[in-house]
């Protein structure tokens, strides 16, 4: 039998996965990438098939077959009866002698703090946000789409944007500058043509996302209803944090409030500027710091708080993944 180390950290999202293997003092050992991971689309078993190509990678890098903790941070694990099912499924790989799953968005706010303890909103291809605090206690939002509340992230705002944009070439809507750049992006001259396309899948609806800059840099340009739809998206980032935050009873203490994900990593400016001016009103000790660092490095740090960790491990970890 190999060498047992500490933590075996998984951040596995619906376009990549990275793994990890972490010795007790925060020295990583090894690192992998993988696929996605879709449970949704291809059943847990198949997803976590897709897991453990990486793993075993990392294991072998690592010289070691087991780990004490596994620390998994996963997509689609957006309710507690998901991440039941997804932990009974890795349990049962032997990967580690006790495992924990949780969403993903975990990851990416243990990563950008110094503790468990804060709120991270991640607006990326959705939208979702999670609060933790030390003694365990969490917050956390279904985020399933529409059906549970949620409104925005990238492809929810590329939708707004074509309704709108469809709306104001067939008079059924006010003018905006949407109609002219969203068919612009793709070459196209009329809103028409970019539903034909679309429709007909002459432009692959994954490319649909490429439509959530675009609204921001025709909002940048002064146009109205570009800047309504992006100020709608603040609005939701900071009610979802307000809610995290007040049920954590963090709003009268100094708190971080995290922003990851590709559309709030962008820093467009009057998204981040009135994320801010609301957070401000809305939560005055609330501390915003957008988030950058890798979501593994969470997952590591999520699985390091669960074993006896070495003093100084943390920042190891830290120094290894953001080097």
């Amino acid at each position: 039998m190999g060498l047992s180390a500490s933590v075996l950290a998984v951040d596995a999202g619906n376009s990549k996965t990275d793994v990890a293997v972490v010795a007790a003092d925060g020295e990583v050992l090894a690192t992998a990438r993988g696929g996605a991971f879709r449970p949704p689309a291809v059943g847990v078993e198949r997803a976590v098939d897709a897991l453990a190509e990486a793993v075993t990678r990392a294991f072998d890098a690592a010289g070691v077959t087991s780990v004490d903790h596994v620390s998994a941070c996963l997509a689609n694990a957006d309710l507690p009866v998901e991440e039941e099912q997804l932990a009974a499924a890795l349990h049962a790989r032997a990967w580690g002698a006790r495992v924990d799953v949780r969403n993903d968005t975990f990851a990416i706010l243990r990563a950008g703090v110094s503790e468990p303890l804060g709120v991270a909103v991640v607006c990326g291809a959705g939208v979702n946000c999670v609060g933790m605090r030390p003694d365990g206690r969490t917050a956390r939002f279904p985020a399933i789409g529409r059906i549970s509340g949620d409104w925005g992230g990238g492809w929810g705002l590329a939708e707004e944007a074509l309704w709108h944009a469809a709306r104001a070439e067939d008079g059924r809507g006010g003018p905006t500058e949407l109609a002219r750049t969203l068919p612009a992006h793709f070459g196209l001259g009329t809103m028409y043509a970019l539903i034909e396309a679309l429709h007909l899948r002459h432009i692959e609806p994954v490319r649909r996302h490429e439509l959530a800059p675009v609204l921001f840099a025709t909002a940048a340009g002064g146009d109205p209803l570009a800047r309504s739809i992006v100020d709608r998206q603040a609005d939701e980032v900071v009610a979802m944090a307000t809610v995290a935050l007040t049920r954590l009873d963090l709003l009268a203490e100094p708190a971080p409030v995290l922003l990851g994900g590709s559309v709030l990593a962008a820093r467009h400016p009057r998204l981040d500027d009135r994320i801010r001016e609301l957070l401000a009103a809305r939560a005055p000790k609330a501390v915003p710091r957008v988030v950058t660092a890798r979501p593994v490095l969470g997952a590591v740090l999520l699985g390091l708080d669960h074993v006896d960790a070495a003093p100084g491990a943390d920042a190891r970890v830290r120094a290894h993944f953001t080097a």
